[in-house]
């Protein structure tokens, strides 16, 4: 029995060595594999584009495909390069939109599904009727704003807004409703009130699916500037768009397009690491994993 005894504590150390030698080499393999993964993610997209882009180079250049149908992304990017300065204007123009309209949307459409969440007659109201109104076209509602608001900057933002709120509205009351009741039960075991358990547990809860809602919205809101500006613009990259085809520049038409997704890709990334920075990587990683499983 003395020698089983000593057999066990000379083979302890070694044992206990042997579980801190697989936990490190299962983190670096888990290391080895998120790097594998992050450099995946954006090896692939750009592999993709160069050869799209050279595919469409080719194309244009020796497939007879006249210039003024498809310029050469080389002829574009002459273009914006020629055009920078009138380009950067007409983005400050509708980032400007596009932000005042975002930023409407936050103000109004967050409140609005707090109040959604919190009173089910007020829900039972008024969420039909937002529902509703998404069948109505957009670009019908558009011309009614300009002759309610003129041609200036208001009558562009609440179009940005009249298409963006709507995502914020649902994801926000969908987030605020989607925590378990056992999370609840047990803030309300431990001594807090509504309001504690509200800003404790339930908005951080719902944080993913606000920002969720916030990424769809930015996108939506360069939709509804770049409306605004189709229908009654008087500057911004939309009434550039208008003047290029008039013109028939299909450079400098494609080139206020590129402008125009720069500008949404820009305003998307800063939603993102705004999200990065105030959600936990726990929850991070369980939002990017929910969004992949979609």
């Amino acid at each position: 029995m003395s020698e089983s005894y000593t057999d066990t504590i000379s083979h302890a150390p070694a044992s206990s060595h042997g579980i801190e030698e697989i936990e490190r080499r299962l983190l670096a393999r888990r290391v080895a594999r998120e790097r594998r993964e992050r450099i995946s993610a954006v090896l692939y997209p750009t592999v993709a584009l160069v050869a799209f882009f050279a595919v469409w180079e080719a194309a244009s250049r020796f497939g007879g495909v006249p210039g003024y149908i498809l310029p050469a992304p080389s002829v574009i990017v002459q273009a914006m390069h020629t055009h920078g300065a009138l380009l950067l204007k007409e983005s400050m123009i509708t980032t400007l939109e596009i932000v005042l309209g975002f930023g409407l949307s936050i103000l109004i459409g967050i409140p609005l599904a707090l109040a959604i969440f919190l009173w089910p007659s007020f829900s039972l109201t008024v969420l039909p009727l937002l529902v509703s109104s998404q069948a109505v076209p957009k670009v019908a509602v558009a011309p009614l704003f300009l002759v309610w608001f003129g041609f200036g900057l208001l009558p562009k933002v609440l179009i940005a807004f009249l298409i963006a709120f709507f995502p914020i509205v649902i994801n926000t009351a969908m987030g605020l409703s989607s925590i378990e009741r056992e999370k609840v039960y047990l803030a309300q075991s431990m001594g807090l009130g509504a309001w504690p358990t509200f800003f404790k547990i339930r908005l951080p809860n719902a944080l993913p699916s606000i920002f969720a809602g916030l990424k769809i919205s930015i996108t939506l809101a360069v939709v509804g500037a770049v409306v605004g500006e189709f229908v009654g613009g008087q500057g911004g990259l939309g009434h550039l768009l208008l003047v290029a085809n008039g013109n028939m520049d299909t450079a400098l038409l494609f080139a206020g397009i590129a402008a125009l997704t720069i500008v949404g890709i820009l305003l998307y990334g800063l939603i993102a690491l705004v999200e990065r920075l105030m959600l936990p990587p726990h929850a991070l990683g369980a939002a990017t994993g929910a969004r992949e499983s979609m």
